[in-house]
């Protein structure tokens, strides 16, 4: 019987500071001793992390997953996909994002095949994903599309012991409203009951946003509240989950710090990510929910206007590796 999960780890988009985080992350002792941890990607870019960071960590290269063989040591499966010389740090490059997909590919399938209990991803960046032919919106419908999962997933964010999800994500804020109907709203709640409940809470407490100022100040200001989002929250009661709302999103952080709530489903992405980052951009993670696969990755970006200085905090990547462990159920 397994005393640790075996998790992946890939080092994101190279021109940003993912191998710095890695690297940094994996010198934690607390952090290495949680799961066998299994670097992917290509090992001249971690090479070039070393670097930055100005020390080593230690490793063992294999071919496969199916060579790990001491659940202590940390691993390397070298994809041997993309060279330094080919991109320069801090510009987006179609040619890193290209390997960023390969790498996806290449990772869940070996987490399909059980040989992973899950993994952890470097910071990526879309733009470059996109630009090197993977033309999917985000990761999660990437990821999805791999697993072959066409309903039930969404994008959930944790800080510390709060959890947060969204009816609409990456998407234009003109197309939000369109999107915010009574049957969507009541999926992403039931989906934030269902992620929580696998995540050992037990009757978890839901809020839930409004779209309008003022909560649509009784239909004055919009009539999402009392014809769609409102609806949802009752019928999920009736159904026997504990949700509240719909809450003005101006004060909606105020009563999370005054309320014990344990989940937030905001409307749209900026309404519950400004506030969630300014509790703690050095601690938030991003899940991708729903999905038969663990995975997890940094709340925050690339940071291109910092790659290679050798200063990116590693605080949000060592969460999602923490969190990893955890939903891996260890």
């Amino acid at each position: 019987m397994k005393t640790k999960p075996v998790l992946g780890v890939t080092l994101g988009d190279a021109t940003g500071i993912g191998s710095e985080l890695t690297v940094k992350a994996l010198q934690s002792a607390e952090i290495s001793k949680l799961a066998t941890w299994v670097i992917v990607g290509d090992e001249r870019v971690l090479r070039q992390g070393e670097s930055i960071v100005g020390s080593t960590i230690s490793y063992r290269k294999i071919e496969h997953a199916g060579q790990i063989d001491n659940p202590n040591d940390v691993y390397f499966i070298d994809l041997n996909n993309l060279s330094p010389d080919d991109y320069t740090l801090g510009q987006l490059s179609a040619v890193s994002g290209k390997a960023t997909g390969e790498t996806f590919e290449y990772i869940v399938k070996v987490a399909q095949q059980k040989q992973l209990d899950g993994f952890v991803f470097a910071p990526i960046n879309k733009g470059a994903l996109h630009s090197g032919g993977y033309h999917f919106m985000d990761e999660l419908h990437f990821f999805a599309s791999l697993l072959d999962c066409r309903e039930g997933f969404s994008e959930i964010n944790v800080m510390g012991d709060l959890w947060f999800t969204r009816v609409t994500s990456h998407i234009p804020l003109k197309q939000v409203s369109d999107l915010v109907k009574k049957e969507r709203v009541g999926r992403i709640i039931r989906f934030a009951q269902d992620t929580l409940t696998r995540a050992g809470f037990v009757n978890p407490r839901i809020a839930v946003a409004a779209l309008n100022p003022h909560a649509g100040d009784s239909g004055l200001l919009g009539m999402e509240e009392i014809e769609e989002i409102t609806p949802a929250i009752k019928e999920a009661q009736a159904q026997g989950i504990n949700v509240e709302g719909p809450y003005p999103a101006d004060t909606i952080f105020l009563r999370l710090d005054k309320q014990p709530f344990d989940c937030l489903v905001s409307m749209y992405h900026d309404q519950a990510q400004t506030g969630m980052k300014l509790m703690g951009f050095h601690k938030g993670v991003t899940v991708s929910g729903g999905l038969p696969v663990v995975i997890t990755t940094p709340a925050h970006g690339t940071a291109f206007d910092i790659a290679g200085q050798g200063t990116a905090n590693p605080g949000a990547m060592e969460h999602a590796m923490k969190l990893a462990v955890k939903l891996a159920g260890f």
